[in-house]
């Protein structure tokens, strides 16, 4: 399933929901709901020291503890500095803000993920 967001008149294909949090955290909400951690997220750019997807939600999510991208200096981890609140569906979701997440997005360096710099940017 892909979801469609709509920031500012920009529609989004989402294809899954990215979570990073510590490998204690990321363990726990595995245990939580049954995620049989794997070694599918590891990738010639990413890797994750902990990694499981959650299939039950209608958007599938990406639990990832440990996260490093590959980059010219080598693995570099990402840990988000920044934590902003937003409300989804009801519920509080944290997300880095703005700033740090086109940061994050240029790190990766992907077409898809530049592309989002250029919808965040236009934003600010």
């Amino acid at each position: 399933m892909v979801g469609h967001f709509q920031r500012g008149g920009a529609p989004i294909e989402v294809g899954d929901v990215d979570v990073l949090m510590s490998v204690a955290d990321a363990q726990r909400v595995m245990d939580r709901v049954g995620i049989v951690p794997t070694n599918d997220g590891a990738s010639a750019l990413f890797r994750s020291t902990l990694f499981g997807r959650w299939e039950s939600p209608p958007l599938v999510v990406e639990i990832m503890a440990g996260f490093h991208v590959a980059t010219g200096l080598g693995w570099t981890e990402v840990l988000p500095r920044t934590r902003v609140p937003v409300l989804v569906e009801g519920s509080v979701v944290y997300v880095p803000d703005r700033a740090e997440l086109a940061e994050m997005l240029r790190l990766f360096g992907r077409p898809t993920d530049l592309e989002r710099v250029r919808l965040l940017t236009a934003q600010i």
